[in-house]
């Protein structure tokens, strides 16, 4: 029997799993061991006390917990486990801060910049006037500016997000309002105007193979020259008709003379032209017009994957071999020449042969992904 609570202790030897299902703590709870079992008393009280340390005991899970139905504690992972699921719950069912709505004054006076602006510049605002997308037509482009509102507006500056090429920020001042933001994006329109006249024009009259759809941010042009060679541009949106960064693709007979071209008339480039025509002017060559030709005329897929796109890149290396010029993408060629017994490598550069006319065939390692 026991002293303190004077209940009778069950047969060890017959009636241990009884005892084991019984769900109250051990009754020596102010003993250093339970005279039945040797072990530490109160292990559920103890349990509860140290893993639930700090846990709401009005929080979903508690009493299921605390009553051990659930997850007794026989063992430490059934006890972590228990208590993380307190924690998940406890946090599940916080309630999020009341926010206080803006004050009347906050809406009329954002209502009257917007009208003083024009309605038609409008294009979207969220019913809690914290997002407002507008619009401005220059040379026949739309472009769009969204403005984000903090709490603390005008006090605090908002943030704007525009689809240039360069970074755009805004002079703000407590003083500052809806209408000094649509000035300033004005601005930065006009000192970008030449930048789109230039890659406008040269998606109206040449062949874009990348990207297909260029955004206003895009600075980058890969342009067909010919059938499996193109040259990828990089302008410069602060000096749009300077001469840009040129990266010729395609097989070395083919891609050597022009580079011997641009080299040798890079003195005939003129700021004064427009890009294009600068171009074919240093490298002695007219663009396949749009026109007269297809697009799928220069686009052939790679001879390992046989797809034209892989993971949005397209085929950018050749076969330097004349009589079989097949293209192929980057990784794919990568690992069909790792794969080869026969290929070795030599500083950045593998070697190998060619998957179609087994010629010897290079690739030049970079710093893209493989």
């Amino acid at each position: 029997m026991c002293r303190t609570s004077g209940r009778q202790y069950p047969n060890v030897a017959t009636d241990r799993e009884l005892w084991r299902r019984r769900k109250r703590p051990c009754c020596a709870s102010f003993r250093s061991f339970c005279p039945r079992t040797g072990r530490k008393p109160c292990m559920k009280a103890s349990f509860r006390l140290s893993s639930l340390k700090g846990l709401d005991v009005g929080a979903p899970g508690w009493k299921a917990l605390e009553s051990g139905k659930r997850f007794p504690p026989e063992t430490i992972a059934a006890q972590r486990f228990a208590a993380e699921e307190c924690q998940e719950a406890a946090l599940k069912n916080k309630k999020e801060p009341y926010v206080l709505p803006s004050p009347p004054k906050f809406y009329s006076s954002l209502i009257g910049e917007i009208r003083t602006l024009g309605w038609d510049k409008l294009v979207f605002v969220d019913p809690c006037f914290s997002t407002i997308k507008l619009k401005a037509d220059v040379s026949g482009r739309e472009h769009l500016i969204t403005v984000k509102l903090k709490a603390k507006y005008p006090a605090e500056s908002p943030d704007c997000v525009v689809d240039f090429p360069v970074p755009f920020s805004v002079s703000w001042t407590p003083q500052s309002s809806l209408i000094s933001i649509y000035t300033q994006f004005l601005a930065a329109l006009e000192s970008l105007k030449t930048f789109w006249d230039v890659m406008d024009e040269i998606d109206e009259k040449t062949w874009v193979l990348e990207p297909e759809k260029p955004t206003r941010s895009a600075t980058a042009r890969r342009i067909v020259l010919g059938n499996n060679v193109s040259i990828n541009i990089e302008v410069d949106p602060r000096h749009p008709t300077m001469l840009p960064e040129c990266c010729f693709l395609g097989a070395d007979h083919v891609v050597k003379p022009l580079g011997i071209r641009l080299s040798r008339n890079i003195h005939l480039w003129d700021p004064e032209n427009s890009l294009l025509q600068n171009l074919k002017d240093v490298l002695e060559i007219d663009f396949p017009a749009r026109a007269i030709l297809e697009k799928s005329d220069f686009s052939m897929d790679c001879g390992i994957c046989y797809a034209y796109q892989l993971d949005g890149a397209i085929p950018d290396q050749v076969c330097d071999n004349s009589q079989c010029g097949q293209s192929f993408h980057y990784i794919c060629l990568y690992e069909w020449l790792r794969g080869l017994l026969t290929s070795r490598q030599s500083f950045n550069i593998i070697f190998g042969e060619c998957p179609y006319c087994s010629k010897p065939i290079t690739l030049k390692m970079s710093g893209r992904k493989a």
